[in-house]
């Protein structure tokens, strides 16, 4: 007998109804090798909770810059501790989260203004208000909540409410006008309680950012064609070649001059000078808003012991370290969603092969605050398929025409199991553990994972969730549109009509549930020399080795490698020329600031020609003794990143080749008449604007983020092969200046392994705390200005040695 699951709506699979849709078995101690192909998806140990209802009690230690330390006798009042200390340091930012989550941005904030969380979101508040409502609506979360295979396990679900308690504790020691954060102080909306439902809410909104949070305009804004707006033509059809293929990946997520990304390298003990693995993690993150890192320490006494960064509202560490293993993660190319394209018979069914379907018309009602402080009830529709939600995104070659519509099935959609998943990694014993228990959790939503232990293994992994759609299915299933989108963006459009049958997704045998790629058809490798990635595919992990035979849904294979991903190998493979790694010259290559696209274009003096050939005069001079790097003192760096920005496609007379991927392109063509006046617009554009040649990067480029005086910030774009990855957003403050810095760089970690356990260095390049008129709000920018690192205590001592507070929270449950 068979058994259909259905989550969010959505039908997943069949499963024999025999089989449990959870797992209790306790996980074998030891690591597995080699890599994925042997992993086993044994659950992770769960520690139970005291059953008796003892109050939450934790103690957070501040050590400098703010850290805090949490120690708690379980993980209740752990999640405790983390939400008070968050709440302390980030609460304006946390609550605008909370106030997101609830659909409430309309409410409090008026309907007009815009959500942008400075990634892929970017929609007025009244669209992301409609979304949630009828997220809401649906108990989208509370379902997944109640699903035992889906949905998140008891300790972790325990942290959770224990940190919206620590949140309204803190709200209620303070209370609202206590808030010292002008951001927010006094605001309405601090009167409303966090609860657990709003915090998963929270969650479940971030795991679609690379999904279903893309489309929100075009799901909220999606209606039935008429005769008098039939939507574009669907004659003639879309042709590849005259797809516009930046402006259509921009649309989907993956735009490729604001991209979402990070770099990260792990070190094993054959390339280190210690024998034992390292990691080198940066991810490039906004510095403001939603996907803002805070840095945090966990422990409960002979439990777990676990400390790095959270993305607020997350009471587990996401990128870090334990005693065993450190990783950090870096934005995968995979897609998290599918377009299904349907046929339609008239602006309201759909066809499908049980037959034809009715298109689900969803109606929510919106609470706005008009200018002059009224409340009025505004109404949205949104559609649904039995995939997903409706979109209307001709732009996208995904109109809702006369004879189709699309939908969107999204994977992220359906699972709650992404704090489960870094839960589990921060218990990891090693880094083939780290994996394992990854893949027990199922639920690392965009990113891969780079790792390295204290017994000298690196790993490279993208097991994040992935629809099961194989390019055997993918052949078959395609539609006529599909196969452009396909061809140009890498994503698959797949036909509506078999959606519930024969173009479902698949299931493997060893995913953590149905409708994602497991462990064995996803790429990794765990070697004892090094492996990077800096949101480059799968296929490279490193210089001699090369993953191949996957899906074409989680990236492309023998394609073209960007300049800051050379630039990233470079650091490792120079290095490893003459000596082994040490935690030293791993920690340099953070601030080592070379510029990869300069290395090249200046090769045989090719630079230096183009210069003269587009007559720039004293700018010549200025490149020609510029040190080809972003640091604050170096002169020359912004005309190059100026001429950078307009080089045309051809700018290289050396094409990608796949047996060389990390030295081509290469060979500026010095000639090209496109090249030449790259440059010369470059300039005249520097000298329209009044920049002087001579001028040194720190005093163009500043901190842009909330309240940041204007502090000298080094890097620079990664268009450029910059490591060092640095760019300007819309910046809230120093926006007169050249470049004010908003987005990159962000939680740094170095962390070493020695025979006395980790050696962690870290900087959060914009400051713990998010009020511009406490200490910790600059003091790291300030370091980061003069490449400086803060040495993470770890330790009991080391955290005595530096504490600054100390203070003991609590509440009953």
């Amino acid at each position: 007998m068979l058994r259909r699951l259905v989550v969010l709506g959505v039908s997943l699979c069949l499963i024999p109804a025999g089989i449990a849709t959870s797992t209790a078995a306790a996980p074998p101690t030891q690591a597995v090798a080699p890599a994925s192909a042997s992993l086993a998806l044994a659950p992770v140990t769960e520690e139970a909770e005291p059953r008796k209802r003892r109050p939450y009690r934790a103690t957070i230690r501040r050590t400098k810059h703010g850290i805090p330390h949490i120690v708690a006798k379980d993980f209740g009042s752990l999640g405790f501790g983390s939400g008070f200390s968050a709440a302390e340091t980030s609460l304006c930012n946390l609550a605008d989260t909370l106030l997101t989550a609830r659909g409430q941005r309309s409410r409090w904030l008026g309907p007009g203004g815009r959500y942008n969380d400075q990634v892929t979101l970017d929609a007025s508040n009244l669209q992301i208000d409609a979304l949630v409502t009828d997220l809401r609506n649906r108990r989208v979360v509370e379902q997944l909540l109640a699903d035992r295979r889906a949905g998140p396990t008891a300790e972790v679900r325990t942290m959770v409410k224990g940190y919206a308690a620590g949140v309204n504790r803190y709200l209620k020691k303070v209370g609202p006008r206590g808030v010292k954060d002008p951001a927010c102080r006094g605001a309405g909306h601090l009167r409303t309680r966090a609860t657990e439902l709003d915090l998963w809410y929270g969650v479940y909104l971030a795991n679609l950012l690379a999904s279903t949070g893309v489309f929100v305009k075009e799901i909220v804004d999606a209606s039935p064609p008429t005769l008098t707006d039939p939507g574009l033509p669907e004659l003639p059809l879309p042709v590849a070649a005259d797809v516009d293929r930046e402006k259509l990946l921009a649309g989907l997520g993956r735009d490729p001059d604001a991209g979402f990304g990070s770099n990260a390298t792990a070190i094993g003990g054959a390339a280190s000078s210690t024998r034992r693995g390292m990691v080198l993690g940066n991810p490039h993150f906004p510095w403001r808003g939603r996907y803002r890192f805070t840095q945090q320490h966990l422990t409960v006494p002979g439990r777990y012991d676990v400390a790095g960064a959270s993305l607020i509202g997350s009471p587990v560490v996401n990128i870090g370290w334990n005693k065993d293993v450190a990783w950090s993660h870096t934005v995968s190319t995979a897609y998290r969603f599918t377009p299904y394209e349907y046929v339609t018979l008239g602006p309201s069914t759909y066809v499908t092969d049980a037959g034809p379907q009715p298109i689900q018309r969803r109606t929510v009602s919106v609470t706005v605050k008009r200018p002059d402080g009224r409340l009025e009830q505004v109404q949205e529709d949104l559609y649904r398929t039995a995939e997903g939600y409706v979109v209307d995104a001709p732009a996208l070659l995904m109109p809702w025409g006369l004879a189709t519509v699309w939908a969107i099935r999204d994977a992220n959609a359906e699972h709650l199991r992404t704090i489960d998943s870094f839960h589990a990694m921060g218990k990891a014993t090693s880094a083939r553990d780290l994996l394992r228990k990854q893949d027990w959790g199922g639920g690392i939503p965009w990113v891969n994972t780079i790792a390295a232990d204290r017994f000298g293994d690196a790993l490279y992994a993208d097991h994040s969730v992935v629809p099961n759609v194989p390019d055997s299915l993918a052949d078959v299933c395609m539609t006529v549109v599909g196969r452009v989108l396909n061809e140009v963006a890498g994503l698959p459009g797949l036909d509506g009509t078999r959606a519930g049958s024969s173009c479902r997704w698949r299931t493997d045998a060893d995913a953590q549930r149905p409708g994602i790629f497991g462990p064995r058809n996803l790429p990794d490798t765990v070697r004892r020399d090094w492996v990077a990635n800096a949101n480059d595919s799968y296929w490279l992990p490193h210089p001699a080795q090369r993953l191949e035979g996957f899906a074409g849904i989680i990236g492309c294979e023998r394609c073209l490698r960007t300049f800051r991903t050379q630039m990233v190998y470079r650091y490792v493979s120079d290095r490893l020329a003459g000596a082994k790694v040490t935690p030293k010259a791993l920690r340099g290559f953070q601030h080592a600031n070379r510029q990869r696209v300069a290395e090249l274009a200046r090769a045989g003096g090719d630079l230096d020609k183009v210069c003269a050939a587009a007559g720039g005069g004293d700018a010549c001079t200025v490149l020609r003794r510029w040190d080809g790097r972003s640091d604050t003192t170096s002169r020359g760096t912004h005309i190059f990143q100026e001429f950078v920005d307009r080089l045309p496609a051809n700018a290289w007379a050396v094409p990608f080749d796949p047996a060389a991927p990390l030295t081509t392109p290469r060979d500026l063509r010095e000639t090209n008449s496109a090249v030449v006046k790259a440059m010369r617009d470059a300039i005249a554009s520097l000298r329209l604007r009044g920049i002087p040649m001579d001028v040194a990067w720190g005093a163009l480029q500043v901190a842009g983020d909330r309240g940041a005086p204007p502090i000298p910030v080094g890097g620079g774009e990664a268009s450029a092969g910059n490591a060092n990855a640095i760019a300007s957003r819309d910046p809230v403050r120093n926006a007169h200046r050249y470049r004010a810095v908003t987005y990159g760089s962000s939680h740094i970690q170095s962390v070493a392994f020695t025979g006395r356990g980790p050696r962690p260095f870290t900087i959060l390049t914009y400051g713990q705390s998010e009020n511009p008129r406490h200490r910790w709000s600059s003091d790291q920018t300030r370091l980061f200005s003069k490449e400086r690192w803060v040495r993470f205590p770890w330790t009991k001592k080391q955290i005595r040695r530096q504490q600054v507070s100390r203070v003991r929270v609590g509440a009953p449950r």
